[in-house]
């Protein structure tokens, strides 16, 4: 069951130069920077409230974002929504023949268990599944 949105991700060419901006612009309270290697990304993110803004930046060019940076130059890349079970949510989506972008969940942020699920079967938005494990 889906608990809540955890967060909207953004890709951003310079995360260093981003976290300056929404810190010193927008006045986001910054939470720290952490690297996916899953994922092949290093993010940065921002609380407000129980939402999160996590900023995407590739670490190379085999990154899943990097694609996104290249054709879009940055933007909204997905929104995430907070899962009790994650295997429980993957069954019920297998059984309503969603397409769903990897077989299994693969380590996200802080220690979470993630899946992508594929933009065609949501109204072009990519949506990530977490399961929070802490």
């Amino acid at each position: 069951m889906i608990k809540k949105i955890d967060h909207i991700a953004i890709v951003v060419e310079n995360i260093d130069e981003e976290i300056k901006k929404y810190q010193e612009i927008l006045g986001l309270s910054f939470s720290g920077t952490e690297v996916v290697a899953d994922q092949k990304v290093k993010t940065a993110l921002f609380d407000i409230g129980d939402l999160h803004i996590e900023l995407l930046e590739p670490l190379g060019d085999d990154s899943p974002v990097s694609n996104f940076l290249t054709k879009r130059g940055g933007g909204i890349h997905h929104i995430a929504y907070e899962v009790d079970d994650i295997h429980e949510q993957l069954k019920i989506l297998r059984a309503d023949q969603v397409s769903i972008l990897s077989e299994k969940p693969t380590r996200g942020r802080n220690d979470s268990l993630v899946v992508f699920l594929h933009p065609k079967a949501f109204s072009n938005v990519l949506i990530e599944l977490v399961e929070k494990l802490k």
